[in-house]
């Protein structure tokens, strides 16, 4: 699971590290029937697995297929707006899959394990609106900056906050309660 968020931690800042120019239609064209190529075959490589590997392959499958073509939209009009939908696409591919390899575990693990995914999809969605608001050129970006940092601040301490206290339901009694609070005071909950 770390290594799913170093992942899409290093893809989203990869993601916005520059701008690049345009595509003419043909090239936007040949990328969109390079991703529908390139989607069938990962699905066809799906076909002779079973149960929920089957499940996490395919919903691999979909996630590359999602972010390819918000990638390709964000080069055929690179915009502030298509380079958050990039980010978001990741986010998403990743929490899809992330939810897929959650359904291998159960009871309180799988509850943990979905808050998790939860917790670093938040994240990546505020990583995209953030640095969306970093690419504006208005004179009011400081605000919009500091209110998009707020924001994401406020929604990721949630996330982390609703991740830690699932840990905690594995737990009884006074350890439960320890843990509970324990969690409250890192998140700063009340």
């Amino acid at each position: 699971m770390k290594n799913q968020l170093l992942m899409l931690t290093v893809a989203l800042s990869c993601t916005f590290a520059g701008s690049a120019m345009a595509m003419t239609k043909a090239e936007y064209k040949t990328g969109n029937d390079r991703i529908s190529a390139d989607y069938k075959v990962n699905l066809a490589k799906c076909g002779s697995l079973k149960a929920n590997a089957k499940d996490i392959c395919v919903s691999e499958a979909k996630g590359a297929e999602k972010v390819a073509k918000a990638e390709l939209e964000a080069q055929y009009e690179p915009t502030p707006r298509h380079h958050e939908k990039v980010g978001m696409a990741k986010a998403d591919a990743a929490y899809d899959t992330a939810k897929e390899k959650c359904d291998d575990f159960s009871g309180n693990a799988k509850d943990v394990c979905v808050k998790d995914a939860k917790a670093a999809h938040v994240k990546g969605k505020e990583e995209a609106k953030v640095a969306r608001v970093a690419e504006d050129t208005s004179k009011a970006k400081t605000k919009k900056m500091s209110d998009a940092k707020k924001d994401a601040s406020a929604e990721n301490r949630d996330a982390e906050y609703a991740a830690a206290k699932a840990r905690c339901d594995s737990l009884a009694g006074a350890v439960k309660d320890g843990c509970v609070n324990d969690a409250k005071a890192k998140y700063g909950m009340k």
